[in-house]
């Protein structure tokens, strides 16, 4: 048995951050939370006054390390694209399928199952960000590619049975009960890249749509006699909403609106990440277009923003100094609240006894000095 103990540090614990706490962690789980001095058992991890926070979880990595997803849809790639993003503080993502042929969303999911299978560390299933989609909002996305899913596209996106699937779609363009069949059979569907009005928008959610995709980009906007799909995700307590907080995206004022609507524990960040996060790389083929990020900000040739350069760690600092959030709210987006949007908060996302040890120790400048998945560096 290997026992840690992690101390001298600034815990985020459930109490908030804590110090004069230690975390003992035994094979790769937390079995104790203590206050007072450390016990004298097991490898001392000296936190030297930083910040032990949960590791972050992103659910929308479209690459990472200089790899695309829809370009390399193996193993070894999604091996590439979390060590890409775990500098930054991500232990656990979705690595994230932009709409493509049916052919290539097999081979994403059978890769994404035996990256779970190996033991791949970070990854925890896949998004399919399409290609059930709305052409009037389809951003970077190939229209071409756009369907109405039948009987074995619903097999095949729910296919992945050792993790996490998660589909964004635009419910305009995808029978109610067909929303209802993926739910069935385990999937997590979110609502993005749609024209859909606020009726439409009500009647996914009630099909089962529980998220939304990247708040505020590729959707309909809140007006005030038609609230559309921005005012139907503040207007519903129960769903989650991811952001994109790069001051890019969204203007920060957008942002602060949002999370004062939404319920405590239902805005998520996520990075919608590019293959340039983890890489010296600045552009990288899409559908045979040069997509390219000029000061950290990705477009296609047309101009429209074509994901993010953004990481984890970058997020949460643009959450503290953009947004005015406190810093464990802004940790508490990136780890526990994506996990229990996953299903996952059982065992992910906190700092607390019978979690996994995945930890990520913040500086004083809120980048990212080391982090673990399972109790390994």
């Amino acid at each position: 048995m290997t026992t840690q103990v992690f101390h001298n540090g600034h815990i985020l614990t459930e109490r908030g951050f804590e110090t004069g706490v230690c975390v003992v962690v035994e094979d790769g789980h937390i079995v104790a939370v203590l206050h007072g001095p450390p016990p004298a058992i097991g490898e001392h991890i000296d936190l030297q006054g930083g910040s032990l926070v949960p590791g972050f979880i992103d659910m929308q990595v479209n690459g990472g390390g200089g790899v695309l997803f829809n370009n390399e849809t193996t193993t070894e790639a999604l091996a590439t694209i979390a060590r890409g993003h775990r500098k930054y503080g991500t232990t656990g993502m979705l690595p994230t399928l932009i709409s493509d042929d049916i052919d290539v969303m097999r081979r994403a999911i059978d890769a994404t199952h035996d990256a779970i299978a190996q033991g791949v560390p970070g990854i925890l299933g896949i998004h399919l960000e399409g290609p059930y989609l709305a052409a009037a909002r389809k951003g970077t996305h190939n229209a071409s590619k756009f369907r109405v899913p039948d009987a074995d596209d619903i097999a095949l996106a729910t296919a992945l049975d050792n993790g996490v699937t998660v589909i964004t779609l635009a419910p305009e363009c995808v029978p109610a009960q067909t929303i209802t069949a993926m739910v069935e059979r385990g999937a997590i569907v979110c609502a993005g890249h749609t024209a859909a009005d606020y009726a439409q928008t009500r009647a996914g959610l009630e099909a089962g749509i529980t998220g939304f995709t990247h708040l505020f980009n590729a959707m309909t906007p809140l007006q005030g006699r038609e609230p559309g799909v921005v005012g139907a995700a503040l207007d519903d307590a129960s769903s989650w909403v991811g952001v994109i907080v790069d001051g890019v995206h969204v203007h920060p004022a957008s942002l602060r609106v949002a999370i004062a609507a939404k319920p405590r524990g239902k805005v998520v960040l996520v990075t919608d990440a590019m293959p340039m996060v983890g890489s010296d790389d600045s552009s990288f083929d899409l559908y045979g277009e040069t997509i390219t990020a000029v000061d950290g900000v990705v477009r296609n040739a047309a101009g429209s923003l074509a994901g993010s350069a953004l990481d984890m760690a970058s997020a949460v600092r643009n959450s503290v100094h953009l947004l005015g959030l406190p810093l464990d709210e802004a940790c508490r987006m990136a780890a526990q609240y994506p996990a229990e949007f996953l299903g996952l908060g059982h065992r992910l996302g906190r700092i607390a006894t019978g979690y996994r040890a995945d930890f990520v120790v913040l500086d004083a400048n809120l980048h990212v000095r080391h982090s673990w998945i399972g109790g390994t560096e």
